[in-house]
């Protein structure tokens, strides 16, 4: 199951701006765009963008919206660097072998 949260920001250098967070499978892929009709763009999240994710993240534990599991994990996956996708993936040994 999939967890997708976001939020809208301001810089002064490129204005205003909406951010995707969506973790899935172990992976936070963090997006973004700049008005409704651009594109997705990968996003470079930085320290205030994290600890906005896990902000967004700890306000839906008690609402029963995720559970404090999922939370502990988005929690440790937010401190990984990078756009995403292949971020904190786990690998386990356990899928098929690709040699």
């Amino acid at each position: 199951m999939s967890i997708e949260f976001g939020w809208w920001k301001k810089t002064p250098e490129e204005g205003k701006f909406q951010i995707s967070a969506v973790v899935h499978g172990g992976n936070i892929e963090w997006t973004r765009h700049q008005g409704h009709h651009t594109s997705w763009l990968p996003h470079e999240p930085d320290d205030e963008d994290r600890e906005r994710l896990v902000y967004e993240a700890q306000k839906r534990v008690p609402r029963r919206l995720i559970t404090q599991k999922q939370f502990d994990e988005i929690k440790r996956l937010s401190e990984n660097t990078g756009p995403g996708k292949i971020v904190g993936r786990r690998i386990t040994g356990l899928g098929p072998s690709y040699n």
